[in-house]
This record gives structure tokens, sequence and C-alpha cells, in this order.
């Protein structure tokens, strides 16, 4: 079986050949602008113009917690937009994670990754400003990813 490959170095610039697909979280109020979104639309506009989209127009379609949204950006490079975080700030019901819309949106990614024949790159998904912890994320993506023989590299950034 496969397993997760770690590697130093920046999310936005995957080290691997073939398709990639770039996935992080993002939150379900619309907001975009702090964490690791910042370092991919620095590199890329159209995966923040299509997640606003998204958001403004969530009355007609299906931007909401466990939703994902799959942007073409190069020749060999998606990005995917998973939408795992309710609201931004940890509050009285605890931090912004959402666990099972994790696993929903990498469930989905993992039949986008099929299609694609892609493997997955992130940064350490949802560990930063949404609060969650990696030994909560790492089994969700072994569950979803790595059980279906999907090729899955983790970034640190250094």
């Amino acid at each position: 079986m496969k397993e997760i490959h770690y590697i130093k170095g920046d999310a936005t610039v995957p080290q691997a050949k073939g398709t990639k697909i770039i996935v992080h979280v993002c939150n379900n109020i619309g907001g975009w602008g702090k964490g690791f979104v910042l370092a991919i639309s620095k590199r890329w506009p159209e995966p923040e113009k299509s997640y606003r989209e998204w958001h403004s127009n969530r009355a007609k379609n299906d931007f909401q917690l466990g939703a994902i949204q799959l942007i073409q950006v190069s020749a060999y490079i998606h990005i995917g937009n998973m939408i795992a975080q309710q609201g931004i700030k940890t509050r009285s019901n605890g931090v912004p994670i959402r666990y099972e819309a994790v696993k929903t949106c990498l469930e989905k990614i993992a039949i986008e990754a099929k299609k694609l024949d892609a493997s997955i790159h992130m940064p350490r998904i949802g560990c930063g400003l949404a609060g969650g912890k990696w030994d909560r994320i790492e089994p969700i993506i072994k569950e979803t990813l790595i059980e279906k023989d999907v090729d899955v590299f983790v970034y640190d950034f250094e």
C-alpha cells in the first residue's frame, strides 16, 4: 500500500511528474486572505477568483461544508478548493476545522485524482488557521486517498 510522502518545501511547487492537484482548506463564509491561500494567489489568480464567484453565487450552487472546486491553473496543475472550515475564528464551539467535511472533500478529490491520474499535494491542511490537529487529519488522508491508491505529498514549508 502507498504511504504519505513528507517533503520539505513549498506545496505550490509540487515535486512530482504528471498531473498534480494541490489541495487546501477554505472556509464557508467567503473569506480568502490569510494562510496558504496567499501563496496560491501569489502564483495563480484563478483559484481565488473562482472561490469568490462560487461564494457569491452560493444560493445557486453547492458552496457548503464538504464541497470542492477544482481549478486548472496550468497544463499539469489543478487547485482543489475544499470547503472544510466553519467560519474563521475559534469560538465556544471549538476550532473552525470540520473533520467530517475534510473527509467528504478528500473523498471527492480522490475521485477527481483517479479521473485525471493525478497525485495530490498539500501543506498540513487544516492545521494552521483552521486549528486542526495533524493526528486527526493524517488518518483521514490515509482512509480517503492512500487506501484509494492515490499518491499523496505533504509539504512542510521551511
